[in-house]
C-alpha cells in the first residue's frame, strides 16, 4: 500500500506557511491536544485552563536500561537490498515508491567502506506502562532491534542504544539501515508525522547521513516520495553511513582525523521539519555512544572510567503532561512558545528508582526536551541541606580537559553531561552524605513557561522536582579510577583556537508572534550563508528579553569563548567543545568553530524543538569557497 504522504495541516516550511500559522493563532484557534481531542483554554503549559496530569507515586519502578542495537550480517533479511554508495531508487513493487528514501550518495564512503551493519525498524510502540498509577500509553512511537516481525521484536522508546568505536589505523565504519514501518494515515493521539529523518546529533557526517530536516534542492518536492528530500516515508528504508573517523580525516597528516576531535556521548532523534517536537515527544529518541582507544568502555584500560554497560548508564529525561480525560500523553499542536510537562519521564518511566552499589558510576545525562532547562543536583532527601559533590567529565559529546568537581550541572534542551558519582565515598564515614541509603537526582531550576527558565532555584528536597531516586546497596568491586587523580584527558584535548576568517552575528528573536533568526523565519528553499571548508569562523549569538534558546548547529562544533563579554574560565563546565549553546535571556555569546571534510547543506536552529518547528532555524552550506556575510 502506498503511504499517505499528504498532511492537511501543512506543506514544507516556507515563509507563507508560517504566516498562515501565525494568522490562525492570532484568530484564537483552540488547540487540539492529545488523543481525547480535549480543548484546553490555556495557551501556556501552566495556564489556568490546563489540567494537571493524574497523581503518581514516585519511585515505584526501576529505571529501565535500554538495550544495545546488535550487529547483523549482510545475509540478514534486513539487507535483502544490498547497501550501496548510491541510493537505491528502484521502485518497490509492494509499495509503488522507491525502496530507499535517501536521495544522495554517501560522501567519502570508499575511504572507509562499512564493516559493521545494523538495522532497526521504526513503528508504533505496543501499549506500554510508564507508571502503575497511569493508563498504558498507546500513542508512542519507537524502533526495534532490527527484526522483521514487529510483533515479536517490538518497537521501544527510548530507542535502542547504538555503540560504535573509533580505532586509529583500523576501519570501524558502520551502516545503520532504518526502516519506516510507522502507521499510515492520521497519527494516533492527533500528533506526530510518519515521515521521518533520523539525526545523529553532533556526529561528524555528510548531509546524506546527517538526518537534517531540509534539502534545498528539492523544496516542496520533498513531500513526494518519488522525488524525496531528507525524510523517508512508510514502506521505505534509509541507509545512514558513519565512517568513524574524527573530524580532519581529509587532512593528509591525520588520515584517521584529529584525536582532539574525539566524540563520546551522542544521541539520535527524529528531525522531520515542522514536526520534530511532536515526533520526539512521541518517543523517537535514543543514545549513540562512541568509544575509543582511551575512553574504552572498560574500567581496567585507557582512562579507566566505569565500565559499560554495568556501571556506565545512559539516562534520557523529558517531561510529559498526561491528559486526565484520556490518560494519554498530551501535545498542544498550536503552542508556539514551548511545552512543559508535569511528569518527569526517565528512560521511559515516571520518577523511577535505580539500584546502585557502593562504587563509582558514570551517568550520561541527556535533556530530551521538548522545552525544559535543568539544573541538576544530588540531594539527600533525609538531610536536604547537604551539598553533595560529584565529578563532571564531559559536556555534550566531548570530554573536558580534566574532571571538574561540582555540586550541580546545567542542561538546556539537547545538552549532555557525563558525570561520575562515587556512591561509596559519598556515603562512607566522613562523606558528604554519610550513612545515606538513598539519594535523589533533583532538578531545582525554576521554569514556569515554555520560553525558558527563571534565574532562580527551588529549595532542595521537594519530591515533585526529582527525576529519579538512587537506592544504595552494598560495597562492590571497583576497578575504575578516582576522578580526583586524573589531571588530564590527553591526548583528547582542546584543539588550538585558529584565527577566524569571518565574524557572523545571529539574533534569535521573536517578532509579531513569530520566532526568527536575523529577522526571518526558516525557508527550506534558502541557504543563508556558506562556510569555507577547513576554515574557522566566529559566530556571535544574541537573544532578547523573555526567552532563552539552546542553539545547535549540525556537523560543526566549537567553543564558547565569551559570554556577555566575559571569557570562559577553565573551571567552567562550558570550557570544552560544544554542539549546543545555552543562550539565556538577553545574552550575547561568542562562539568559535571550524568546518572540515564534508561539503553540503546543514541547519542551525534553536533546540527548544517547539521553537525549531515554528521556524527558528536557518540553513547554511559548507563548500570549498565561502562567503563573508556578517548577518545572514
Amino acid at each position: 500500500m502506498k503511504p499517505d504522504h499528504k498532511d492537511p495541516r501543512e506543506t514544507l516550511a516556507t515563509p507563507a506557511r508560517r504566516r498562515v500559522l501565525k494568522a490562525g493563532l492570532a484568530a484564537g484557534q483552540v488547540a487540539v491536544i492529545g488523543s481525547s481531542q480535549a480543548q484546553w483554554s490555556g495557551s501556556t503549559p501552566y495556564g489556568s485552563g490546563t489540567p494537571s496530569s493524574p497523581p503518581t507515586t514516585p519511585f515505584l519502578e526501576p529505571l529501565p536500561i535500554t538495550p544495545a542495537l546488535m550487529q547483523r550480517p549482510l545475509t540478514d533479511p534486513a539487507f535483502a537490498q544490498a547497501p550501496s554508495v548510491e541510493p537505491n531508487r528502484a521502485l518497490n513493487p509492494a509499495t509503488g515508491i522507491p525502496y530507499e528514501g535517501r536521495g544522495e550518495a554517501h560522501q567519502f564512503r570508499t575511504l572507509n567502506p562499512p564493516q559493521q551493519f545494523f538495522a532497526q525498524r521504526f513503528g508504533a510502540v505496543p501499549a506500554v506502562s510508564i507508571h502503575p498509577n497511569l493508563q498504558p500509553q498507546i500513542n508512542f512511537w519507537g524502533a526495534n532491534l532490527g527484526g522483521a516481525d514487529l510483533g515479536t521484536d517490538k518497537p521501544m522508546t527510548p530507542l535502542p542504544t547504538i555503540v560504535s568505536r573509533y580505532q586509529a589505523g583500523k576501519n570501524t565504519a558502520i551502516l545503520v539501515r532504518r526502516f519506516n514501518n510507522l502507521p499510515t494515515g492520521a497519527a494516533s493521539g492527533g500528533f506526530g508525522k510518519n515521515q521521518i529523518s533520523t539525526h545523529t546529533h553532533n556526529f561528524h557526517s555528510a548531509p546524506d547521513s546527517d538526518g537534517g530536516p531540509c534539502d534545498p534542492t528539492q523544496g516542496s518536492n520533498a513531500e513526494n516520495p518519488t522525488t524525496q528530500g531528507r525524510f523517508f516515508f512508510p514502506g521505505q528504508y534509509y541507509d545512514y553511513y558513519y565512517n568513524m573517523k574524527r573530524a580532519g580525516f581529509t587532512n593528509p597528516g591525520t588520515p584517521d582525523g584529529d584525536v582532539r576531535e574525539t566524540l563520546g556521548t551522542l544521541w539520535y532523534h527524529d528531525h522531520r521539519e515542522g514536526h520534530t517536537a511532536e515526533n520526539v515527544y512521541k518517543g523517537l529518541a535514543g543514545f549513540h555512544i562512541l568509544f575509543n582507544e582511551y575512553d574504552t568502555g572498560d574500567e581496567t584500560t585507557g582512562f579507566r572510567l566505569p565500565s559499560f554497560p554495568q556501571f556506565d548508564i545512559p539516562i534520557i529525561f523529558k517531561d510529559l503532561r498526561i491528559d486526565p480525560s484520556s490518560g494519554q500523553a498530551a501535545f498542544d499542536l498550536f503552542e508556539t512558545n514551548g511545552i512543559l510537562g508535569d511528569k518527569y519521564v526517565v528512560n521511559g518511566k515516571v520518577q523511577p528508582f535505580f539500584n546502585v552499589s557502593k562504587r563509582r558510576y558514570r551517568l550520561r545525562l541527556l535533556d530530551g526536551g521538548p522545552s525544559r532547562f535543568y539544573q541538576l543536583f544530588l540531594t539527600n532527601p533525609d538531610v536536604p541541606s547537604q551539598a553533595i559533590p560529584f565529578w563532571q567529565i564531559a559536556n555534550d559529546g566531548n570530554l573536558l580537559p580534566k574532571p571538574l568537581q561540582t555540586t550541580s550541572v546545567r542542561l538546556s534542551v539537547a545538552e549532555r553531561a557525563d558525570i561520575i558519582v562515587d556512591f561509596n565515598a559519598l556515603t562512607a564515614p566522613g562523606g558528604a552524605a554519610q550513612g545515606a541509603n538513598r539519594l535523589w537526582l533533583e532538578n531545582r531550576l525554576i521554569q514556569t513557561k515554555g520560553e525558558g527558565p527563571e534565574n532562580s532555584l527551588y529549595t532542595a528536597g521537594s519530591v515533585a522536582n526529582v527525576l529519579m531516586e538512587f537506592h544504595i546497596g552494598a560495597v562492590a568491586t571497583d576497578a575504575s579510577v578516582d576522578p580526583a587523580t586524573i589531571t588530564s584527558f590527553a591526548p583528547i584535548t582542546l584543539p588550538p583556537l585558529e584565527t577566524p576568517v569571518v565574524t557572523r552575528t545571529f539574533d534569535f528573536d521573536k517578532r509579531n508572534g513569530q520566532w526568527i533568526v536575523n529577522g526571518r523565519p526558516l525557508s527550506c528553499d534558502e541557504v543563508r550563508f556558506t562556510m569555507k571548508r577547513n576554515s574557522t569562523e566566529r559566530w556571535i549569538y544574541k537573544s532578547g528579553w523573555g526567552w532563552s534558546h539552546p542553539i545547535h548547529m549540525h556537523f560543526v562544533e566549537g567553543r564558547i569563548i565569551k559570554r556577555n563579554g566575559n571569557s570562559i574560565p577553565i573551571t567552567s563546565q562550558e570550557y570544552s567543545r560544544k554542539d549546543v549553546v545555552w543562550l539565556g535571556e538577553n545574552e550575547q555569546v561568542e562562539f568559535v568553530l571550524k568546518a572540515s571534510d564534508y561539503r553540503g547543506v546543514y541547519p542551525m536552529h534553536c533546540h527548544n524543538v517547539v521553537h525549531e518547528d515554528h521556524a527558528m532555524m536557518m540553513l547554511f552550506a559548507v563548500q570549498d569557497v565561502g562567503d563573508t556575510n556578517p548577518n545572514p
